[in-house]
């Protein structure tokens, strides 16, 4: 139920602003360094990757919305971390290149033995843009719910159609 009622909102409210200013879409890809932590345990880190698109709706001069749908795999001793993720994050102009990222996002574990196969982070983060096109986006994704915590360090490259 709550996971509809997430994509009903991200739906209604992405979706509202297209006609307030320019619409882009895009793809990127990149590196996802998670660290899953359990409550009262240990944690345990790996590397993987990410790859995803996104819809960039301008709101006003300086700020945009930019959801998006990502795939996200890693694996470390025998254990796999799968997910798509759907980041909502607003984007902040502050130089002519140069931006901040920042928003919730919900993941979704495609492990069928996980029961707590939703889980909702926090992302911040910047981009910069090489090109008019072409950009990087580092970003910190921090896990904030579920019993093992799962945050992301994300490094992406990113193309706007």
């Amino acid at each position: 139920m709550m996971k509809k009622l997430l994509f009903a909102a991200v739906a209604v409210f992405a979706f509202g602003f297209t006609n307030a200013q320019e619409t882009k879409f895009g793809a990127k890809a990149g590196l996802d360094m998670l660290s899953a932590k359990a409550d009262g345990a240990g944690s345990v880190s790996a590397t993987g990757f990410y790859v995803g698109g996104f819809a960039e709706f301008g709101i006003a001069d300086k700020f945009s919305l930019q959801p998006g749908l990502n795939y996200h795999a890693a694996a470390k001793d025998g254990v796999d971390f799968n997910y798509i993720s759907i980041p909502v994050l607003v984007k902040y102009t502050i130089a002519e290149k140069f931006n901040l990222l920042a928003g919730p996002s919900m993941f979704y574990s495609l492990e069928s033995n996980d029961d707590d196969k939703t889980r909702f982070n926090f992302d911040i983060g910047a981009s910069y843009d090489i090109t008019e096109n072409l950009f990087v986006d580092p970003r910190y994704s921090l896990g904030l719910t579920g019993d093992t915590k799962v945050s992301h360090f994300l490094i992406g490259v990113g193309y706007r159609f």
